[in-house]
């Protein structure tokens, strides 16, 4: 199973700014879907109506926006020059694909956005913050395997 997130937008010297989305390939019939950064509800496929793996970028102007929801999010503060975070990315991708409708991904490019790595304090990356309501609710420093951050995941989704 593939997941091809393209970001659509605006780009800065210090990050994405304004209305971003991004484009999201539905796991159920492979129809391209716009996912914006900003949405309190769930995204769902155009065509077939299910969940779609909800993996956004978002910065220091839209990450409020980002967090604006009743969903589980996992913030991934994360540098592209950073081998254990590539390392991390395709485990989020695929995390996205399995917790569609449930979980939102929000990467944050820490060297383009200083006020998001202060604000969640990543002082190593990758730094992984799970938030609801926009309370922290968990937070894991280091590249973690699949099996390790579903573990994680899990009892966040029953305790809402």
């Amino acid at each position: 199973m593939s997941l091809a997130i393209v970001a659509i937008g605006a780009k800065s010297t210090s990050g994405y700014r304004g209305s971003m989305s991004s484009i999201a390939v539905c796991p159920s019939c492979g129809t391209k879907n716009r996912v914006p950064v900003a949405s309190s509800g769930r995204p769902q496929c155009a065509s077939c109506h299910q969940p779609l793996p909800w993996l956004v970028e978002a910065g220091d102007a839209d990450l409020d926006a980002a967090l604006n929801t009743d969903h589980l999010v996992l913030i991934d503060l994360w540098a592209p020059w950073c081998g254990p975070c590539t390392m991390v990315a395709p485990v989020l991708q695929r995390l996205s694909v399995r917790y569609s409708g449930k979980v939102k991904v929000v990467k944050v490019n820490v060297d383009h956005n200083p006020r998001s790595s202060a604000r969640f304090d990543a002082q190593s990356i990758p730094t992984l913050v799970m938030t609801r309501h926009g309370a922290v609710v968990d937070r894991i420093v280091g590249a973690q395997g699949e099996a390790a951050l579903v573990a994680r995941i899990e009892p966040l989704l029953v305790t809402r």
